[in-house]
């Protein structure tokens, strides 16, 4: 078995997923970056959340150098990574109804505010909740997921809803269920997931799109710098500054 021709089948793969994503939800993209700059220009926040290794992309548009600096992580202690031991806790908390509640009640968020729900399946009870429980405080909610799952597999929240079913705008990923993109001989479970690279790239073709629409009508959009690069310490001490009141990782 070659390790470079399984190499190569994964990227192709990749690259044709991350190519239907361009192509087939260019219109919600244009979509969901207007509503991040539409908050912004309103002088509301900007939130996103996700689970597990959903939460993976949520994080890489957070404090991100070329990223907008008003991106803030919905964090559930326990849910967001693979620190909490055991691991499958997190698992765990992901079917634990009520919890999205709780987390959004003690959280900043307002009405009127941005909230991103990434899940892959879009079928947990912590996913379904938080679009439900955000929606219901007045905040618009763009969903992240994979469609296909809603159409192969049942929901594991009490209503049988989906994550797709609570969002002002969704996004699909076009990963199929079970995210594991190659089979080969010898090795018995499908492997090699995508759904990490094609979200993140979704997520970032959105905050690009943002930073565009806010330049368009006039307004420097607040993007960071590298710390890693001359002068970035001071630029983003500046963003900071001037939109503090927004930005709730440095609290």
């Amino acid at each position: 078995m070659s390790e470079n021709k399984l190499a190569g089948q994964f990227f192709d793969a990749a690259i044709g997923l991350l190519q239907r994503a361009r192509d087939e939800e260019a219109d919600h993209i244009t979509a969901a970056g207007a509503m991040l700059a539409d908050t912004v220009v309103d002088g509301g926040r900007l939130f996103v959340f996700g689970a597990g290794h959903s939460s993976l992309p949520a994080q890489d548009v957070v404090y991100r150098a070329g990223g907008l600096a008003l991106m803030n992580l919905l964090a559930v202690p326990g849910a967001v990574g693979i620190d909490v031991m055991p691991a499958t806790l997190g698992s765990a908390l992901e079917r634990v109804n009520g919890l999205a509640g709780a987390v959004l009640d003690s959280s900043p968020v307002q009405p009127g505010d941005v909230l991103i729900v990434i899940s892959l399946s879009g079928r947990n009870s912590l996913p379904v909740e938080m679009a439900m429980n955000a929606r219901a405080l007045g905040l618009k909610v763009i969903g992240v997921t994979s469609l296909a799952y809603a159409e192969q597999t049942r929901s594991r929240h009490v209503s049988g809803t989906f994550l797709k079913d609570h969002c002002d705008l969704v996004i699909d990923s076009k990963i199929p269920p079970g995210d594991a993109e190659l089979t080969a001989d010898g090795i018995a479970a499908p492997f090699a997931p995508a759904s990490t690279v094609v979200t993140s790239a979704l997520l970032q073709a959105v905050v690009a799109t943002a930073a565009g629409e806010l330049a368009a009508r006039g307004i420097d959009p607040p993007m960071l710098r590298s710390g890693n690069v001359d002068g970035g310490h001071e630029w983003n001490g500046r963003v900071m500054a001037e939109y503090g009141d927004r930005i709730f990782f440095r609290h």
